[in-house]
């Protein structure tokens, strides 16, 4: 692909001469480096030390490990510089200042998957940039709705490492090329198939779950006998990075729904910094993004680290799954009567 674009000059063709974007461009080229850096890093594996060590502290849900402190430590530091003012990340309690009087601001959450780090699984990188929220406090610039994302994007370190991004102008797709330490265009502007026969959730939660999702999941495990018509796949990573990229690449839907476990009621995904920029990646390669009753895009966040349901990919089966959300009665053959919202339910 000698022709191909990369990074820099797909970013220089989208902002021309238009001092903002410039800086946006500018934001992202240096999150384009904090990802290589990061691949190389986990490239490593067990001879860059116990990047699956558990450092002592909670990171979301779940025990920080060595290799989300590290990585964050490599995006605080690559950040140096830029036109961004605030670091908000899933390692750090409160935003960090990068740049006084910057514009931007970039939430991010350094390594998504953590856990699949010793087993030599897919991981990956997701952030997105906002607008600085003039004389407010740092925190403030990231309680903005997702449609006020200026850039997102999540790196996959796979078999090969991959950028997703989108700056409004349709999701893209970049690989990395080591011969040349650039991230070249490979792909896009991605449209995602409308329908699928893949789902990705982790079905281990079902009695967890509240009717929608199981009478969702009930309808996809009938196949072709049951009311779809068809046979379905379920495909599950536990790193969302690699589930969304493989929607991206084929169709597919993603789900991560709130549950009856504590701690769970509004899902595991962050809002902030990782629900809103996958939430417009999708978006943008003509999937769509939802709580289940609402569009994600369309929340406003009250906290640095909400939590939100998630159920993204294919627009035709999203909207499948927020139909059985808003109305008891739609295609499904589980009866709300003896459902968990049904009539016997205190």
């Amino acid at each position: 692909m000698s022709n191909a674009l990369d990074l820099q000059a797909y970013l220089e063709n989208w902002a021309g001469n238009d001092g903002p974007r410039k800086e946006i461009s500018a934001a992202v080229l240096c999150l384009g480096q904090a990802c290589i850096r990061i691949a190389a890093l986990v490239r490593q594996g067990a001879l860059a030390g116990s990047l699956g060590g558990v450092t002592g502290k909670q990171s979301g849900v779940d025990p920080q490990k060595e290799v989300d402190v590290l990585a964050n430590d490599l995006v605080a530091e690559t950040l140096k510089g830029s036109p961004v003012a605030w670091l908000a990340s899933e390692e750090l309690d409160v935003p960090l200042q990068i740049s006084e009087g910057a514009p931007l601001a970039v939430a991010i959450d350094p390594i998504d998957g953590s856990s699949n780090i010793d087993a030599n699984a897919s991981i990956g990188t997701i952030f997105t940039i906002l607008p600085v929220v003039a004389g407010a406090s740092g925190e403030a610039s990231f309680l903005q709705p997702g449609t006020q994302q200026l850039a997102a994007g999540f790196a996959v370190y796979g078999p090969y490492t991959s950028l997703v991004l989108t700056v409004g102008d349709g999701t893209h797709i970049f690989t990395f090329d080591a011969n040349t330490n650039t991230f070249v265009h490979t792909a896009g502007p991605v449209a995602i198939p409308s329908t699928t026969r893949e789902y990705a959730i982790n079905a281990s939660n079902y009695r967890h779950w509240d009717e929608p999702i199981r009478t969702y999941t009930d309808d996809l495990l009938q196949g072709r006998e049951g009311p779809r018509g068809k046979d379905f796949n379920m495909r599950w990573t536990a790193s969302p990075v690699a589930d969304l990229y493989r929607i991206l690449s084929r169709g597919g839907i993603f789900l991560y729904p709130g549950d009856l476990r504590d701690g769970y009621a509004l899902g595991r995904l962050r809002l902030v910094y990782e629900a809103n920029p996958f939430s417009w990646i999708m978006e943008q390669a003509e999937g769509a993004a939802n709580t289940g009753y609402q569009r994600i895009l369309d929340v406003t966040p009250t906290t640095l680290h909400q939590r939100v349901p998630v159920i993204a990919g294919s627009k035709s089966e999203v909207d499948y799954v927020v139909r059985l959300h808003s109305d008891p009665h739609s295609p499904g053959e589980r009866s709300p009567l003896f459902g968990r919202r049904g009539l016997f339910r205190n």
